[in-house]
């Protein structure tokens, strides 16, 4: 980031304002595809408002505190969330759900149709239902017959490591491919000789970056083999986690991770992923499309959050799942090693328990498309069965029971306030063709949401003494075409500013929401999103990010009609800066006259500003943003006269004496 002067900024602006905003073409590029430049027809050029928006700030007069949790993140087994966009693992069904050579599986066929077979073998099982079991009754030198997995991405020069689990008689041979040329490929060789399966580990350069590299283990002798599961990673992995996905994640900074699910939950048993990574079953995603493998599972997921510094937040399977499961899930995590749950974990290597506090009971069960939806007076029941059994384990536990604004919230909070701490919320929205409208459909939802529970709060009889908040745990814009995978979206900066407002509003209705979790982190609707060779902040990443880092943690109460500006403030923790935030959704450019009462600011302030060239401009990974973060330091705030750009999110911070 960058330090301008204040001549800098106006520079700046004026660019801004003069620049023609251009329209995006009716197909969207794929992603990666840089940001366009021009198009034949730019949009009307921005322009400017003299006259002055008025709003008065008391530093006096606080409202409520800003809980950090506000900035939490969501991440599902949907798409290339985690697999493709979280975790390492290069290879899809690598422990072979499909028969190689079918038309769901990845792998196919390899070699001559003479001599040779194979096999999906479910008499010879390493894990899940079956092996591939590869037979050749003829030695061929220097021609594998096996399987083969293409459209790998590979990058010029790093390491990959991978192994393979094989029993059996023959030569084995597991060959990477990085172009069409025999020097352009490398080759690991594996003499076999036994009944039992083993792990052979294998090690690759690739000295060409591309997209479409080839994987294949292939039998070069006469004898027979299988193959329980095959792994390809990068070397640099982070206990399995993407090197620049985490370098992100670490930016974004979020307090709270809610996992796994979504709908994907409430079909998901838990102790499919649990154990040697190699020995988890395969299954079809209960939810969505593909495979699951089960690479990352419980363990996995408190590694991720301690290797952020985050809070996990598990839901349970209320769906097709069992309060006895549910509670033993809490064992897993929380009971001492004596339990019989907790020496599970222990004996997968963690003997200390985790200590998760933050539990969802189930997700949307309300929807007929969730598994194992009932009516609301049976679910009521459920509920409170499961939360018996999840408390009897560890009576500490916080509880996120699930909600739906109307007569489902209303029946859980009537019925189920003893049994539980906070109540969930959804929501998403479409795409509006008015920018104002789109950018105002966030927190209008939001406000909707919290008003709805403070008449909860005012009238049901169960919440007299007890007071039970939003967990907004997701949120977000979704539409458009996909992109990034299944659900992947991408988002534009109208979209980021619609994101910005969303935390203005929460902060204005934190009496009520004490936690949101935006849906979802990485590629499926996500703020971050990867291909095989980078990752980048997508346009409503920035300002999550941006929030996090530098708003305050204490509200303000703000007198003055803003609009069509978005405008709101907090101090920060200490009481010793004043952060301002202004989001702008229109084509004009603003000047804000800030009245302060019980205070004096300082001239030098911290400006951060998130815009773009137009309202649909967007990033993509591997290029340069077209949408960035950009930070000044101004020696002459003037609170009097603050340029508003058009197209914005601007953040002030602002230190001041009272």
């Amino acid at each position: 980031m960058t330090a301008l002067s204040r001549l800098d900024r106006w520079l700046m602006v004026g660019l801004l304002l003069l620049a023609p905003l251009r329209t995006m073409a009716a197909e969207s590029p794929a992603p990666d595809t840089p940001p366009p430049t021009a198009t034949a027809d730019p949009a009307p050029p921005a322009t400017a408002d003299p006259t002055p928006i008025e709003v008065s700030l008391n530093l006096n007069r606080e409202t409520h505190p800003i809980h950090p949790f506000i900035y939490g993140q969501f991440i599902e087994h949907l798409g290339r969330c985690i697999y493709g966009g979280i975790w390492a693992e290069l290879l899809e069904d690598r422990k072979f759900f499909y028969p190689p050579g079918s038309p769901d599986s990845p792998w196919r066929k390899f070699g001559t149709e003479i001599g040779w077979s194979l096999l999906h073998d479910p008499e010879r099982i390493y894990t899940g239902n079956a092996s591939v079991k590869i037979s050749m009754t003829t030695r061929a030198p220097d021609e594998l017959h096996g399987i083969q997995q293409a459209a790998l991405g590979l990058q010029a020069d790093r390491d990959y490591q991978g192994h393979v689990i094989l029993a059996g008689r023959g030569t084995v041979k597991v060959r990477l491919q990085w172009g069409s040329r025999p020097s352009q490929s490398d080759t690991a060789t594996f003499r076999l000789n036994q009944q039992n399966f083993g792990r052979y580990p294998f090690h690759f350069r690739p000295g060409t970056t591309t997209t479409n590299g080839i994987l294949t283990l292939g039998l070069e002798s006469s004898g027979a083999i299988w193959i329980g599961a095959a792994s390809l990673m990068p070397a640099d992995h982070v206990d399995g986690l993407r090197t620049d996905t985490l370098k992100l994640l670490r930016e974004l900074d979020s307090p709270i991770y809610r996992w796994p699910g979504g709908n994907f939950v409430s079909g998901y048993d838990w102790r499919d992923g649990i154990g040697p990574k190699d020995r988890r079953p395969p299954r079809k995603n209960p939810a969505w499309q593909g495979i699951e493998p089960n690479d990352f599972g419980v363990d996995e997921f408190i590694a991720f959050c301690r290797r952020l510094g985050t809070e996990p937040l598990v839901v349970v399977n209320t769906g097709l799942g069992s309060p006895e499961l549910a509670a033993a899930l809490v064992q897993y995590c929380n009971g001492g090693p004596q339990t019989i749950w907790g020496r599970r974990r222990a004996a997968h290597g963690q003997p200390q328990p985790y200590g998760v506090k933050w539990w969802g009971v189930g997700n949307e069960m309300y929807g007929d498309w969730q598994l194992g939806h009932v009516d609301l007076d049976r679910y009521q029941v459920r509920h409170r069965e499961f939360v018996r059994a999840m408390r009897a384990v560890d009576p500490d536990i916080r509880i996120i029971a699930v909600g739906a604004t109307g007569p489902w919230s209303e029946g859980m909070l009537t019925h189920c306030a003893q049994e539980m701490d906070l109540l969930s919320e959804h929501f998403y929205c479409g795409e509006q063709a008015d920018l104002e409208a789109h950018v105002a459909a966030i927190p209008n939802a939001i406000r909707d949401k919290a008003n709805a529970h403070r008449r909860y709060l005012s009238t049901l009889p169960s919440l007299k003494d007890r007071s039970i908040p939003i967990a907004l745990d997701e949120w977000n814009y979704w539409y458009g075409p996909h992109l990034y995978g299944e659900l992947g979206v991408r988002y534009t900066l109208r979209d980021a500013l619609g994101i910005a407002r969303g935390i203005h509003e929460m902060v204005r209705q934190s009496d009520v929401i004490q936690m949101a979790n935006y849906a979802q982190t990485v590629n499926v609707i996500g703020a971050i999103k990867t291909t095989a060779h980078a990752a980048a902040f997508d346009a409503t990443g920035l300002p999550l990010k941006l929030y996090r880092r530098h708003f305050g943690a204490q509200g303000l109460e703000l007198d003055g009609d803003t609009a069509p500006l978005d405008v709101s403030a907090a101090l920060t923790a200490d009481r010793r800066r004043l952060t301002l935030a202004i989001v702008n959704p229109t084509l004009r450019s603003y000047i804000l006259k800030l009245n302060l009462a019980n205070g004096r600011t300082n001239p030098q302030a911290t400006h951060h500003l998130i815009t773009g060239p137009d309202p649909l401009a967007f990033n993509a990974p591997g290029h340069d943003p077209a949408i960035q973060i950009h930070e000044t330091v101004l020696p002459d705030f003037n609170p009097a006269a603050i340029a508003v750009a058009p197209l914005s999110v601007n953040l002030y911070a602002v230190p001041f004496e009272r």
